[in-house]
Protein backbone atom coordinates (compact mmCIF):
# COMPACT_ATOMS: atom_id res chain seq x y z
CA UNK A 1 0.00 0.00 0.00
CA UNK A 2 1.32 3.23 -1.37
CA UNK A 3 1.30 6.32 1.13
CA UNK A 4 1.76 9.96 -0.01
CA UNK A 5 5.31 11.39 0.85
CA UNK A 6 5.51 14.50 2.60
CA UNK A 7 8.11 17.22 0.70
CA UNK A 8 7.84 19.90 3.65
CA UNK A 9 5.09 21.56 5.61
CA UNK A 10 4.86 25.02 8.33
CA UNK A 11 2.84 25.07 10.85
CA UNK A 12 1.25 28.43 12.14
CA UNK A 13 -0.05 26.84 15.42
CA UNK A 14 3.20 26.16 16.42
CA UNK A 15 5.21 28.19 13.88
CA UNK A 16 7.97 25.78 12.82
CA UNK A 17 8.70 24.44 9.09
CA UNK A 18 9.61 20.97 8.28
CA UNK A 19 11.64 19.69 5.48
CA UNK A 20 11.76 15.73 4.78
CA UNK A 21 15.32 14.29 5.42
CA UNK A 22 14.86 12.31 2.21
CA UNK A 23 14.98 15.93 0.40
CA UNK A 24 18.22 16.86 1.67
CA UNK A 25 20.21 16.65 -1.67
CA UNK A 26 18.09 19.43 -3.08
CA UNK A 27 20.15 22.49 -3.89
CA UNK A 28 20.12 25.13 -1.11
CA UNK A 29 18.22 27.85 -2.82
CA UNK A 30 15.36 25.66 -3.80
CA UNK A 31 15.17 24.75 0.11
CA UNK A 32 15.42 27.97 0.90
CA UNK A 33 12.48 28.77 -1.60
CA UNK A 34 10.28 26.36 -0.12
CA UNK A 35 10.94 27.92 3.10
CA UNK A 36 10.12 31.26 2.23
CA UNK A 37 7.13 29.72 0.51
CA UNK A 38 5.44 27.81 3.02
CA UNK A 39 6.43 30.20 6.12
CA UNK A 40 5.29 33.32 4.34
CA UNK A 41 1.45 30.86 3.43
CA UNK A 42 1.14 30.31 6.89
CA UNK A 43 2.00 33.72 8.40
CA UNK A 44 -0.80 35.31 5.84
CA UNK A 45 -3.35 32.92 5.97
CA UNK A 46 -2.92 30.45 9.24
CA UNK A 47 -3.31 26.80 9.80
CA UNK A 48 -0.72 24.19 8.63
CA UNK A 49 0.39 23.65 4.51
CA UNK A 50 1.90 21.12 3.34
CA UNK A 51 3.51 19.92 0.11
CA UNK A 52 3.40 16.12 -0.82
CA UNK A 53 3.65 13.67 -3.65
CA UNK A 54 0.80 11.21 -4.34
CA UNK A 55 1.22 7.77 -5.86
CA UNK A 56 1.86 8.96 -9.06
CA UNK A 57 4.51 11.56 -8.17
CA UNK A 58 2.28 14.96 -7.87
CA UNK A 59 3.07 17.54 -5.88
CA UNK A 60 -0.13 18.68 -3.64
CA UNK A 61 -0.68 21.91 -2.02
CA UNK A 62 -2.70 20.79 0.88
CA UNK A 63 -4.06 23.04 4.01
CA UNK A 64 -5.40 22.66 6.86
CA UNK A 65 -6.18 24.12 10.15
CA UNK A 66 -7.44 23.32 13.58
CA UNK A 67 -11.48 23.06 13.76
CA UNK A 68 -11.94 25.75 16.16
CA UNK A 69 -9.15 28.63 14.57
CA UNK A 70 -11.52 31.46 13.78
CA UNK A 71 -8.70 33.07 12.56
CA UNK A 72 -7.86 30.88 9.64
CA UNK A 73 -8.66 32.22 6.52
CA UNK A 74 -10.45 29.73 4.32
CA UNK A 75 -11.41 31.87 1.51
CA UNK A 76 -7.54 33.69 1.51
CA UNK A 77 -6.61 29.77 1.50
CA UNK A 78 -7.61 28.75 -1.70
CA UNK A 79 -6.88 32.35 -3.51
CA UNK A 80 -3.18 31.97 -2.14
CA UNK A 81 -2.77 28.44 -3.22
CA UNK A 82 -3.96 29.26 -6.79
CA UNK A 83 -1.77 32.13 -6.66
CA UNK A 84 1.45 30.16 -5.15
CA UNK A 85 -0.17 27.33 -8.04
CA UNK A 86 1.37 30.43 -10.64
CA UNK A 87 4.04 32.51 -9.49
CA UNK A 88 5.75 28.93 -8.15
CA UNK A 89 4.73 26.73 -11.62
CA UNK A 90 8.42 26.19 -12.17
CA UNK A 91 9.39 25.32 -8.87
CA UNK A 92 6.87 22.76 -8.51
CA UNK A 93 6.81 21.36 -11.79
CA UNK A 94 11.04 20.69 -11.71
CA UNK A 95 10.20 19.42 -7.79
CA UNK A 96 7.57 17.05 -9.18
CA UNK A 97 10.02 15.71 -11.98
CA UNK A 98 13.03 15.60 -9.51
CA UNK A 99 10.64 12.59 -7.43
CA UNK A 100 9.64 11.16 -10.39
CA UNK A 101 13.03 10.09 -11.36
CA UNK A 102 14.84 10.60 -8.31
CA UNK A 103 12.51 8.69 -6.05
CA UNK A 104 9.90 6.90 -8.48
CA UNK A 105 12.66 5.67 -10.85
CA UNK A 106 10.79 6.73 -13.98
CA UNK A 107 12.71 7.51 -17.35
CA UNK A 108 12.99 11.24 -17.91
CA UNK A 109 12.88 10.86 -21.41
CA UNK A 110 8.93 10.08 -21.14
CA UNK A 111 8.67 12.82 -18.89
CA UNK A 112 9.99 15.76 -20.89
Amino acid sequence: MNENVVLCASSAYDEKYYLNEDFQRLPESIKEELQIMCVLYTADVGGILTLEYDEEGNLNLITTADEGDLLYDEIGSVLKIKQLQETKKELLESLELYYKVIFQNQDIGKLL
